[in-house]
């Protein structure tokens, strides 16, 4: 597939497809290969979970839903609800036959975490979420787990993403991203209203905020996380990933702060990238507080930009054929609109 390590780029995504690596019944989409990832599409099938589980090794998925695991089945055929406090189980109409040497990783995409549902992809024989390993050769399914707004899903609703790499992980570098609670202009975040109304995956554009978000000030520089509250902030440092390179946000040592501080994060080859439209981009920061309040102040550090190389040149980079995101401040996911 290539003799380089790294993360596969978009020619690297297509070869792979057509070669089987990546399988599918249906066509893959336009857009749906991204400069340095491929986005998974549902299924029809969905399963109502009493609990999260991971197959183990020498089982597939389908054992497991044998099992007294298994609540309701659902089709997403003509759309289904699926609701907050709630998980389910869906079908991926991707799968993956890897090569040896080449693994993948999954992530939310930026939409899906700025939604505030949680999504983790597993596969057959798999002890860890989000992870494939090199030779693997089967179906992938994605638990979803909605927590502040139901949504309405569609086969073909794509909530996550995953990467192919080639070779072991190979860390370049690392930064770590502060938040901005001293905008200047416009509110400081986002906090996700309760029991707000359903929010359609397919509805790009088509929500009024409003009814959804409430904006939070920090006069003094600082806010104070709620548990169990979801906020949408900013990074105070732009972020740019440079064309032969990945990036992924990770957390940082989870004992200076009761909170969480992301859910998607891969950013692709061209992020923030001036000559790709992106002077200036933000990394949007999706924050939930966890067992007690918390004071989060300006500049505060929250999470790490972990970057690492690509196999191969990108075709085309992220923002160069339009980008929700590209060149973002403060951002909400796509689906809402100013009231």
């Amino acid at each position: 597939m290539t003799d380089m390590t790294g993360i596969l780029p978009d020619r690297a995504l297509r070869d792979a497809a057509e070669a089987g690596v990546v399988r599918s019944g249906l066509a893959l989409e336009t857009g749906q290969i991204q400069p340095a990832s491929l986005d998974l599409r549902l299924g029809r099938k969905v399963w109502r979970l009493r609990a999260s589980f991971l197959p183990g090794p020498d089982r597939t998925v389908a054992d497991r839903l044998d099992e007294d695991v298994v609540m309701h089945a659902l089709d997403l055929d003509g759309g289904a609800v699926l609701e907050t406090g709630c998980v389910y189980l869906a079908e991926l109409e991707e799968g993956l036959t890897l090569p040896q040497g080449v693994s993948a990783a999954a992530n939310p995409k930026s939409s899906t975490g700025r939604l505030d549902v949680f999504t983790r992809v597993i596969c057959d024989g798999c002890a860890a979420f989000d992870q494939i390993p090199e030779g693997y050769d089967g179906p992938l399914y994605v638990e979803i787990a909605p927590r502040t707004f139901s949504v309405l899903a569609r086969p073909g609703d794509r909530l996550v993403q995953v990467r192919l790499r080639a070779g072991a992980h190979e860390a370049l570098r690392a930064i770590t991203l502060s938040v901005d609670l001293n905008p200047g202009a416009g509110p400081a975040g986002w906090r996700a209203k309760r029991h707000a109304p359903l929010v359609d995956l397919a509805g790009v554009g088509a929500h009024d905020a409003a009814r959804f978000w409430e904006p939070i000030e920090a006069p003094d520089g600082r806010i104070i996380l709620d548990p169990g509250e979801f906020y949408i902030l900013a990074s105070r440092e732009a972020v740019s990933v440079p064309l032969g390179e990945a990036a992924e946000m990770a957390p940082i040592a989870p004992e200076i702060g009761e909170f969480r501080a992301h859910y998607a994060g891969f950013f692709d080859p061209g992020f923030g990238v001036d000559a790709a439209g992106g002077a200036g981009s933000r990394a949007v920061l999706e924050v939930r507080g966890r067992d007690v309040p918390f004071i989060l102040d300006h500049g505060q550090a929250v999470a790490r930009l972990v970057y690492e190389p690509m196999s191969g040149p990108v075709e085309t980079p992220y923002g160069a054929a339009g980008s929700n995101y590209q060149a973002q401040g403060l951002k909400l996911s796509k689906h809402f609109r100013a009231g």
